[in-house]
């Protein structure tokens, strides 16, 4: 009995030898152009110094079927967040040839769902790579202990470093221009990317960042850290104003000039009240009181008890606690009943819980039945790593800003394009903001810098409005 198999080795070994990808031919028709192309699934496998493999990437490139040479031919890299996300949000959402059917308001039918034609897809300016980092979507380590290595700021972005060197190697596409895009967590992921690829003699065209956070100052609700209230506050407002949480005159108002004037007194007279702290006079605490509760629909009482500051969380379970529902971390439009009506935070975020699903079935419907490519692994959507993350940090807060910085610093010519959505509690845009203006890069550096801005959430392309201003806003600034 002692030199029998385990009933999975078998299965096991054979996940780690290096597969042939699956490679399918495809057309769409943009603008009456149709459009021929190729998709390539597969895993790429990241090898040690033995030569041994030790991951598998599973990445999906589409490659417009033309004559052109690699140099007229940009290439699109295009990643998700997190830390644990696929792309599949980026690809199945915004990107890609293909979507997940959904109605035009952002919000999917009922199941079952289906996949079909986008006609906002990227193909027409890019070719696109979507990557899986280790531990999402079909991508695996060896073993638990190898996973370790993958699973933090510095060893995610060295392998998605080296899966980019692997594949413009193989796929002779050094000379093409080459971008990157990510969204959230891949928003940190891509700039820590451009500084480590710089190093690597690997020099971007354009780095595209979807809902930004690079210095996680801006968004930890810790003790003795008062920033991330000041910055989520215009983001609070806005949200009150859509829910009608606001008095008239204030509702009367277009909600970016709310946002501004908001921003005013966030970075103003809030953030000076903060640094006071117990030193605030009485009648400076009132005053301040009274004008958040304007802003931000909550109550005075509440306001007091929680000594001025607002965690998300919170603000998305009061906000709307006398209409029995809470509002959304990812869009803070959508809402929904919970299941603990008396708790401090919500049960779940509605906002997620509204589309997962549908991307999921999706997903695996369009790469299995229409790609063709075989697996029992399960689709990690979300691989539930971020409590495993080794953010190495120390004592600090992760911040990837100074190699975007540095990137910037070594490439001049390299272009940053940032969207940011108004009613996005997970990254808010005056948290990006206050980023940048905290670069410290010269004038000349800062012009390298595009931002537009969407009436949207985390999001922004689940939207068809959006989706369309957003494809619009990236060929304006290509």
């Amino acid at each position: 009995m002692s030199d029998e198999k385990k009933p999975d080795e078998g299965a096991k070994k054979s996940e780690f030898v290096e597969e042939t990808p699956v490679v399918t031919q495809h057309e769409v028709v943009l603008g009456g152009k149709t459009i021929q192309y190729s998709v390539t699934a597969g895993r790429m496998p990241l090898k040690n110094a033995k030569d041994e493999i030790e991951a598998q990437v599973f990445y999906m490139a589409y490659t417009k079927d033309d004559d052109r040479p690699a140099k007229e031919r940009p290439l699109l890299i295009s990643f998700n967040g997190g830390p644990g996300s696929s792309s599949v949000w980026l690809h199945l959402g915004t990107i890609g040839p293909k979507r997940a059917a959904q109605l035009p308001d952002g919000s999917l039918p009922p199941p079952p769902y289906a996949v079909e034609d986008n006609p906002h897809t990227w193909l027409e300016q890019f070719d696109l790579v979507f990557i899986d980092p280790v531990g999402t979507g079909f991508s695996r380590a060896k073993d638990d202990e190898t996973a370790k290595k993958f699973w933090g700021v510095q060893g995610d972005i060295e392998s998605l470093g080296e899966f980019i060197r692997l594949f413009i190697t193989r796929n002779k596409r050094w000379s093409s221009p080459l971008y990157m895009v990510g969204e959230s967590y891949g928003t940190t992921r891509g700039a820590g990317l451009a500084g480590y690829l710089a190093d690597k003699g690997i020099a971007l065209s354009g780095l595209l960042l979807i809902s930004t956070v690079l210095n996680f100052q801006t968004l930890r609700f810790t003790p003795g850290n008062d920033l991330p209230f000041i910055l989520y506050l215009p983001t609070y407002a806005a949200t009150a104003w859509y829910h009608k949480k606001l008095a008239k005159i204030i509702l009367n108002k277009p909600v970016e000039k709310l946002i501004k004037e908001v921003e005013t007194f966030a970075m103003g007279e809030y953030a000076t009240a903060l640094l006071k702290g117990d030193r605030l006079l009485p009648k400076e605490r009132i005053k301040l009181i009274a004008t958040l509760a304007k802003y931000t629909g909550l109550s005075e009482t509440y306001l007091d008890r929680n000594d001025l500051r607002i965690e998300h969380w919170s603000f998305c379970k009061e906000l709307l606690r006398d209409r029995g529902v809470t509002v959304g971390r990812l869009d803070s439009r959508l809402t929904a009943q919970q299941g603990n009506e008396g708790g401090a935070h919500p049960d779940f975020d509605p906002s997620h819980a509204a589309i997962s699903p549908g991307y999921t079935a999706c997903f695996n419907s369009y790469v299995r039945e229409q790609l063709g490519y075989e697996s029992d692994l399960e689709y990690n959507i979300l691989g539930g790593l971020y409590g495993k993350w080794n953010w190495g940090d120390g004592n600090n807060f992760t911040d990837t800003a100074g190699a975007l910085k540095s990137a910037l610093t070594k490439n001049p010519y390299m272009k940053v394009f940032v969207a940011q959505g108004f009613y996005d509690l997970a990254t808010p845009h005056a948290a990006a903001e206050y980023t940048f203006a905290h670069m410290g890069l010269p004038a000349v550096r800062k012009a390298n810098f595009t931002q537009c801005y969407y009436p949207s959430g985390h999001m922004m392309y689940i939207e068809e409005g959006c989706l369309a201003q957003l494809k619009a806003d990236v060929l304006s600034w290509l």
